[in-house]
């Protein structure tokens, strides 16, 4: 009888989150994974707590620290919702131990980009603006449906929506359904996009991608995609209920990538819908 590999000890960053906290649930859901370690940023007050307490499920004997080289070298990846330079210093942790890094973090800049792609020359990186089913399925479509219609004669608008705390805009899903509908249609979504409209702006521009962002409340993510062309609309949406949608991506993802060699993949790669 082959042996069973052992479970993939995983760590969390910002543990003590909202979005830490589902991913420590995710992880006690899911086969085949557990909470290695669980890191908090420096000063932080749960540091020294039980991570299984503070998510509701019990002591699992794993203690909240702010030292992340540690737990790196001894875990076989790490699951980050954090932000861009928390995130890029991650990843050179990553390389560094030559671990599986799953980056759901969102706004990161074009400088940013291109440290994770070096650290991926060492980690096995899989970044995503979105790590659920439903958004990746959603962004095939958006491509197959932009790359089918004349872009003279439908224009694309994508409309999101999140919750008060949401720091960054567009939505790192917003974006990944941009660059969606601009590969459908081969154009550079940088050369394309329209991120605001105020003012006396005069009429759109055929073949642009147009973002509007609204905040508020407690939503967990909405996001539509407007094809509108003459006497007709098709929107192609999706809505989150519940962000552990993508914690358990998240855990799925990562112990996709346990076995893959060093390199930058994306949510796409892991659920076998085709290359990016």
């Amino acid at each position: 009888m082959s042996e069973q590999p052992a479970d993939m000890g995983l760590v969390v960053v910002g543990a003590a989150g909202r979005m830490g906290l589902t991913l420590v649930r995710a992880i006690a859901s899911i086969p085949g994974a557990k909470v290695a370690a669980a890191i908090e940023r420096k000063g932080s007050s749960d540091i020294g707590r039980d991570v299984g307490e503070l998510a509701g499920l019990g002591p699992i004997g794993v203690t909240i620290t702010d030292d992340p080289l540690p737990a790196f070298a001894k875990a076989d990846g790490v699951l980050d919702f954090t932000v861009p330079a928390a995130t890029t210093e991650f990843a050179g942790y990553a390389a560094q131990a030559r671990i599986v890094h799953v980056i759901g973090t969102t706004g990161c800049s074009a400088a940013d980009d291109a440290k994770i792609a070096a650290a991926a020359r060492h980690a096995t990186i899989v970044k995503s603006g979105n790590m659920s089913l439903g958004v990746n399925l959603l962004a095939v479509l958006v491509e197959q449906a932009a790359k089918s219609l004349d872009p003279e004669d439908f224009d694309i608008e994508i409309l999101e929506m999140h919750h008060k705390h949401k720091v960054d805009a567009p939505s790192g899903t917003a974006l990944l359904l941009g660059e969606a509908a601009a590969r459908g249609r081969a154009i550079a979504l940088a050369d394309n996009s329209v991120r605001v409209r105020d003012g006396h702006t005069g009429a759109r521009q055929s073949g642009t991608v147009g973002f509007a962002t609204l905040r508020g409340g407690s939503v967990v993510g909405d996001h539509s995609v407007i094809l509108a062309g003459p006497g007709e609309r098709i929107t192609l949406s999706h809505h989150a209920e519940d962000r552990a949608i993508f914690a358990r991506g998240a855990v799925k993802a990562a112990l996709w990538a346990r076995d893959k060699k060093a390199g930058l993949y994306s949510m796409r790669d892991v659920l076998g819908l085709g290359s990016a």
